[in-house]
């Protein structure tokens, strides 16, 4: 089972840019697929989630920029960021989960994909 995160990249603030998470190994029929992001010296931080029935969770400091979305039939999902800031740099990891609350409360996941790296240049 494998979660392969891509996208990641340099970008100028202002800038959007759209990272996927390709899940293979097995189906996540079922799961709430997510991400989080770590900056060097911080926390991991919760940033998005979609649930299975389709509900959206966002982090108040992505919120109205950011938008989850998930391609069932592909297995993937995607991040799209806009309006990117400085401050948005990070690597991002993405999870998929039973529970959504493991992402969105936890800032975990039952798999983690490895990280990809976003840098927002000023």
């Amino acid at each position: 089972v494998q979660l392969q995160a891509s996208g990641g990249g340099l970008v100028q603030a202002g800038a959007s840019l759209r990272i996927s998470c390709e899940a293979s190994g097995r189906t996540f029929r079922g799961y709430s697929m997510g991400w989080f992001r770590q900056a060097p010296g911080k926390e991991r931080e919760f940033v998005a989630a979609r649930s299975w029935s389709g509900v959206t969770y966002y982090a108040d400091s992505v919120k109205g920029r950011f938008t989850i979305s998930r391609d069932i039939a592909k297995n993937t999902a995607y991040l799209q960021m806009n309006s990117l800031k400085p401050n948005d740099t990070a690597v991002y990891y993405c999870a998929a989960a039973g529970s959504v609350n493991t992402i969105v409360l936890r800032a975990r996941g039952d798999y983690l994909g490895q990280g990809t790296q976003v840098t927002v240049s000023s």
